[in-house]
């Protein structure tokens, strides 16, 4: 165990504990979910840029790729077939997150993430096995079930059961998650890309068994968070008994009495979603709504989706393109690790900002040289493509920073118990969104806006950072049954919440 911590409550009560081993491994678990979400992300944009692959499923764009020299670089993948199978995945997770919102407040965060897993299982393995691109699409929508129920639950259970001074460490491992699913797979694309007889994808698709197993056995073990409990038990004896597991500490009274006033509050709400539409919750839904929605149109799932594409669109090669997305994807882990680290000290606001600054920079110079650089035929030069790939990794370490993990963090942190199911939703619901739509018209996006995709998405990094800089309170270390007092102290939200 680590050492002990005191959180000041906002009526001068302190919440006592230590940050055991009991939370560190339960929240590693959890934070599987994460893995099965980015494993997703990194096989789908590698597969799509394997010759086999495209040949079996998407001939036409085999065929324009191969043969036809007229055809722009920029426009070579424009497919709306080809975009359909990697956005599918979240037109299903955009649904399936509204049933996943009533599942979790009914029966908790543990079932959740237990049928997440158990969907993706399924999802993983009709696409691993698909001949034709009927069984392609229907595995994607079941792996869209999967990731749904889980990106509802996951960061939820993180937020709850996590000490409020380690709270934006513990969350941030979600990302983390997803980084290392990402890295994971972009690992098994490059080495099944050089298997001969064209089948290699086939184990790319079929490898997010491995991740989707653990996450849904390990779930039959998890436990649930107190926060949850409590909702769906008058035992209140049993609840303390395992808030004193996760705190390591028989003092766990004060923040017992504060989860059971916000479970009183909760349990008068018959209609969360009606509810959070009141004007008292509206920073909350404003935030539920905008976080997400900027998360998604910094482009960065355009790099993690596209990455391979957007490197042969430069003129690389099919394997270098392949292990030019495993270096982005290895710095977005290393620079997500030291978010987790400096979160809770730092604060939300700070990354955000400078996160922001950092990658508006890159997607500026990055538009300029493909501008400059590179036309419609030919490619770019290896000394140029190594500066184009250089500045990428600045960008995506500068995501990796700050609206990567954040981006999940803040919603989940934010909501008070009797509307955090409703929330939660509505803030995954609005990210598989607007994944969907940035998925769906990026292809074509590349092909008609060419360099200025990267001045496109630029210009929405400066709105979201100065988003932050006016409308977004810091919320550190503040315990989350207490975090209405930040919308009260803000010099904006206080004329709305009084």
């Amino acid at each position: 165990m680590a050492g002990g911590l005191v959180v000041a409550a906002n009526d001068g009560e302190e919440y006592h504990g230590k940050l055991t081993c009991f939370v560190i491994l339960a929240s590693m678990m959890a934070a599987m979910g994460g893995l099965i979400f980015g494993y997703d992300i990194g096989i789908s944009g590698g597969v799509t840029s394997m010759e086999p692959f495209l040949k079996k499923f998407f001939h036409h764009v085999y065929i324009k790729m191969k043969e036809d020299k007229e055809v722009s670089n920029y426009c070579k993948f424009d497919s709306e077939l080809l975009t359909s199978f990697t956005s599918s995945l979240y037109v299903a997770g955009l649904f399936a997150t509204f049933v996943a919102s009533s599942v979790t407040r009914a029966y908790g965060r543990k079932v959740s993430i237990l049928l997440g897993g158990a969907n993706f299982l399924a999802g993983a393995a009709l696409g691993g096995a698909a001949s034709n691109i009927y069984m392609l699409i229907i595995g994607r929508v079941l792996l869209g079930v999967g990731v749904g129920f889980a990106n509802q639950a996951v960061p939820l259970y993180l937020s709850e059961m996590a000490p409020s001074k380690y709270r934006g460490g513990f969350n941030n491992s979600f990302q983390l998650s997803v980084g290392i699913g990402v890295l994971i797979a972009n690992l098994i694309n490059y080495g099944t890309e050089k298997v001969k007889g064209g089948w290699g994808w086939r184990v790319s698709l079929a490898m997010a068994a491995v991740p989707a197993s653990i996450l849904t056995l390990g779930a039959l073990f998890l436990p649930d968070t107190p926060n949850s409990l409590i909702q769906r038990t008058n035992d209140h004896e049993k609840v303390k008994r395992l808030l004193q597991r996760v705190r390591g500490t028989d003092d766990v009274q004060a923040e017992l009495d504060d989860i059971m006033v916000a479970s009183e509050i909760s349990k008068t709400i018959k209609h969360p979603f009606k509810n959070i539409l009141q004007r008292k919750y509206r920073p909350q839904l404003v935030m539920s709504v905008a976080i997400p929605f900027f998360q998604q149109v910094t482009g960065i799932n355009v790099i993690a989706f596209y990455a391979p594409i957007l490197f042969r669109t430069i003129g690389l090669g099919v394997s270098a393109s392949l292990l030019s997305s495993v270096i982005t994807g290895a710095v977005g882990i290393v620079t997500t690790g030291l978010s987790m680290l400096i979160v809770d000290k730092v604060g939300r606001r700070g990354l955000l900002i400078f996160g922001g600054i950092q990658m508006f920079v890159t997607q500026m110079m990055v538009g300029g040289l493909m501008g400059a650089k590179l036309g419609d035929h030919g490619g770019l030069s290896k000394g140029w493509a190594f500066v184009i790939l250089v500045l990428i990794c600045i960008y995506v370490a500068g995501f990796g920073l700050s609206w990567g993990p954040l981006g999940w963090l803040i919603p989940s942190e934010i909501f008070p118990l009797e509307i955090r199911s409703a929330g939660q939703s509505i803030s995954v619901s609005v990210n598989f969104l607007f994944t969907f739509l940035v998925g769906q018209t990026f292809l074509a996006m590349l092909c008609h806006f060419k360099f200025g995709i990267f001045f496109f998405f630029g210009v929405w990094v400066a709105i979201m950072t100065a988003f932050v800089y006016f409308f977004l309170p810091e919320t550190k270390n503040l315990p989350i049954e207490k975090m209405d007092r930040v919308w009260r102290e803000h010099w904006f939200w206080n004329r709305i919440v009084k």
